[in-house]
């Protein structure tokens, strides 16, 4: 009877078979971007398996399996021939898939923590000509159900330098996600900005849209979004040298369209790149905004995995903001470069 039981317990631990003949017995916490993760019953570590290189598997868990054209499954899976995956459904009728479909596997229960993901870095420099120092920091958490999803991120730099004024930059924000079929999905979102460079005080922009993924597989997503915008801006004082004054821009409301895309490569070892544009045409505003005014967001980040210790990453970004209306003269463009050092759970 005690052996039986001891049989049981360890048939109910996930299984993988790789293509080379070996077996791994653990817990499968997941897979994303082309690289499955499981914990081995004899070891405290975590092994990372390229996807493509999983002959077959058998999970006892409960899942959220998401597949190539945009279907969101509840359930267990199990491998149901060469190449393709069977998908014991939860919520309605089971299928049975190619395991290429197959693009993202998360472990959930209905507990909090096993649906919340966060990262978090930081980035300092110093340097001895004038006393100059920067610090730099990015924070994003993430929670996802099986219908929707909602995120908040927080970025900041900070420059300070002997002789000169210091130079901030401050933006974030909050998002929730909708998830449709054919991979479509309804996004809301509340995003902040405060620039010293453009004399950006804050600039608060609410936006509704819809967004769909072009293409989602196993080495990268594409996703392109649209919608409109409201956007609030104040801005900071300026002063002129040439005649001693200052002077301050009068807050601007309008109404703005907005269309952007993403494209997320990873399919290149531990290596993550990910670019974002975002074009904001103005659509109705009030007199002081003039017309034909356009704002453009752009972002790049290169992110590299587990370079010394498991779950932590280093980090390259570089953030582009254009305005062609700015508030102050000569200040169409700000950009910045950073690096930093990091953790993601």
């Amino acid at each position: 009877m005690l052996f039986a039981i001891h049989y049981a317990g360890y048939a109910q631990n996930d299984t993988l078979r790789l293509n080379n003949g070996d077996v791994i017995v653990g817990d499968l916490k997941g897979m994303d971007r082309g690289v499955l993760t499981i914990e081995p019953s004899y070891s405290d570590s975590d092994f990372k398996i390229t996807w493509e290189d999983i002959k077959e598997m058998e999970a006892f868990q409960r899942y959220l399996i998401t597949l190539s054209d945009g279907s969101r499954i509840n359930g267990t899976f199990r491998s149901a021939g060469e190449g393709k995956v069977f998908i014991d459904n939860e919520d309605g009728e089971d299928v049975t898939v190619d395991q290429i479909d197959v693009v993202n596997i998360k472990s959930v229960d209905h507990g909090f923590l096993s649906r919340l993901s966060a990262n978090i870095d930081f980035g300092l420099s110093l340097t001895k000509a004038n006393n100059q120092k920067q610090l730099n920091g990015n924070l994003r958490l993430g929670y996802l159900e099986d219908r929707w999803s909602a995120d908040m991120y927080y970025n900041t730099l900070i420059t300070t330098q002997d002789g000169v004024s210091n130079i901030q930059r401050n933006d974030g924000g909050l998002g929730y996600r909708y998830f449709l079929p054919a991979d479509w999905n309804l996004g809301v979102d509340l995003v902040f900005l405060s620039n010293t460079e453009q004399s950006l005080e804050l600039r608060t922009t609410g936006k509704i849209g819809v967004g769909n993924f072009i293409k989602r597989t196993n080495s990268l997503y594409w996703n392109v979004f649209g919608g409109v915008a409201y956007t609030g801006e104040s801005f900071s004082p300026v002063f002129d040298p040439g005649d001693g004054t200052t002077t301050t821009a009068p807050n601007r409301k309008s109404m703005e369209g907005f269309l952007g895309t993403e494209v997320n490569l990873y399919d290149i070892g531990d290596l993550n790149l990910l670019t974002t544009v975002i074009i904001y045409p103005t659509l109705i505003s009030d007199d002081l905004v003039e017309p034909g005014r356009v704002r453009t967001d752009f972002r790049f980040d290169a992110k590299y995995d587990d370079i010394f210790i498991e779950d932590f990453y280093v980090r390259a970004g570089f953030t582009l903001n254009y305005d062609n209306r700015p508030a102050e003269a000569g200040k169409e463009f700000d950009y910045i470069f950073t690096t930093g050092f990091g953790w993601e759970w």
